[in-house]
């Protein structure tokens, strides 16, 4: 083909620099945000936190309060001695002999304790500069399970070879509390010289050990063995404790699958014992692992504030979680603008990125702003009446609401949480699916499961609603969802099937 120069006119987006920035801020969570944040302080010298508003109101009142107890503590005073002659006397005498017993010349290394009797010493907890407890805001990290137990290992008396076998078991132990390893498992992979003549009864009877450290229970093989371990470790006295033993050891089987009736016909006994010996068994922890976590608590932080006003729903940004920031008026003022130096280059550099960041970051508060108002007002029967009035509401709603593109949208409500009266939601909460009604009409995803929720908290304990029998229900109110929907819905909410939520009513 022979070469040849054509012009075309064509349109494509074209992402600067500061789009670039925008978009990343825009989807970046208040956690993220202020680490952003911190990293750009840190970097570019021409930004600085704007925090000079609220400090004199905050000077002033700790002020007027300092003042106000001064006044409070002259009243009592006097309040506590009517005439000042009286009480000027003994001070003044205690205060010249404290005087007469200083010595002209102190060693250089002496402690004023040591030669002054200071009377007792008031010890003040210690806070951070945000006021808080010291105690409260610095506490370490939980120790893990196999941490627990070998600690406790470290304190218990056990010879170099059951030294050896304990560790394995504890290393054999998963996060629920179960040993993974059979005895022939464990006396294999113990690696011992061959003349030690290890046997199962040894690591038995160090096994047997090890499970009634705490928590009462780890190690065990089954669900039956750790059940018959924490009873076994209560007092014999303990009423129903030995049907408890009994049911755990020889029916596990049929209380796994609710067999309430063959399990009364079994042990012999009527419902209201049964009740009684459940009772204590439910008492008890079939996963002892789960005690002891070591799960750092993650705390959600809200982007904005819902609250009603004046019979009308407002929403405003959380100013905590929202940095404010300013240009430093002293290296800004020294940017000159005829000047082609490379000092002046690197601060006019910098004056430009400070100001594109914090254009950025007012428009990612507008777009967070205008997206979380939207959605208030399109789930205003929520706030009033809760999940039952949750309406359908897809990205594209909003969308054309706010007139921005659903990728936007997408970004604006990920990892985002909103505070309102009713607890704190993600954005994403108020977006669901929906099914058509009887009349028409929708009715949205959370809706339904908020109403399979509500049946199944009211429905008789010895026979539960199946899936379809919910189904049905929700039909008679004009809802049609398949058999197959209420199942994945009550699956999504961690509710069991109801042949494992069939108990005694």
């Amino acid at each position: 083909m022979k070469q040849s120069i054509q012009l075309k006119l064509g349109q494509h987006l074209t992402m600067t620099p500061q789009l670039q920035q925008a978009i990343r801020l825009l989807q970046l969570s208040t956690l993220e945000l202020q680490l952003e944040v911190q990293g750009v302080l840190d970097s570019n010298l021409m930004l600085e936190r704007d925090e000079a508003e609220s400090q004199p109101e905050t000077d002033s009142a700790m002020d007027s309060g300092q003042e106000q107890r001064d006044k409070n503590e002259v009243q009592a005073s006097n309040e506590q001695a009517p005439d000042a002659s009286e009480s000027e006397t003994p001070a003044n005498s205690e205060v010249s002999s404290n005087t007469d017993t200083i010595p002209e010349d102190l060693p250089g290394d002496t402690n004023w304790e040591d030669t002054f009797d200071m009377g007792a010493t008031s010890y003040s907890t210690p806070t951070d500069g945000e006021g808080r407890d010291f105690f409260e805001t610095h506490g370490g990290e939980s120790p893990t399970l196999h941490e627990h137990l070998k600690w406790q290992l470290d304190l218990t008396p056990f010879s170099d070879v059951d030294l050896s076998i304990a560790e394995t078991i504890i290393d054999s132990v998963n996060d629920d509390g179960y040993l993974n390893a059979s005895l022939e498992e464990l006396c294999d992979s113990l690696g011992l010289a061959p003349e030690l003549e290890i046997g199962i009864e040894e690591i038995q009877a160090v096994l047997h050990r090890i499970q009634h450290f705490d928590p009462v229970g780890v190690a065990a093989r089954d669900p039956a063995e750790c059940l018959t371990i924490q009873l076994q470790a209560l007092a014999p006295d303990t009423r129903w404790r030995k049907q408890a033993l009994q049911l755990v050891q020889e029916h596990i089987n049929l209380l796994g699958n609710r067999d309430y009736n063959q399990i009364m016909r079994r042990m012999k006994l009527s419902e209201s014992e049964l009740k009684e010996v459940l009772k204590l068994v439910q008492s008890l922890n079939p996963r002892p692992g789960s005690q002891i976590s070591s799960a750092t608590p993650q705390y959600v932080v809200p982007d904005v504030f819902v609250f009603k006003n004046k019979s009308k729903w407002q929403v405003d940004l959380n100013i905590e979680a929202a940095p404010r920031l300013r240009i430093n008026s002293h290296y800004a003022s020294l940017v000159k603008r005829a000047d082609n130096s490379e000092d002046n280059t690197y601060l006019r550099n910098h004056l430009q990125e400070a100001r594109w960041f914090m254009k950025s970051l007012q428009s990612r508060h507008e777009t967070l702003l205008k997206v979380a108002r939207c959605i208030v007002d399109r789930q205003r029967n929520f706030f009033e009446y809760g999940d039952e009035a949750m309406k359908p509401l897809v990205l594209r709603d909003i969308a054309e609401t706010v007139e921005m593109h659903e990728s936007t949208i997408s970004r604006v409500t990920t990892h985002k949480y909103m505070h309102t009266p009713r607890g704190i939601y993600e954005f994403k909460y108020f977006f669901s699916s929906h099914v058509g009604t009887a009349d028409g009409g929708e009715c949205s995803a959370t809706a339904i499961r908020a109403i399979i929720k509500k049946l199944v908290a009211a429905e008789t304990p010895s026979k539960p609603l199946s899936d379809s029998k919910i189904a049905n229900l929700l039909i008679e109110q004009g809802i049609k969802v398949a058999r197959r929907t209420i199942a994945k819905y009550r699956e999504a909410m961690s509710i069991p099937p109801s042949n494992e939520r069939k108990r005694l009513a």
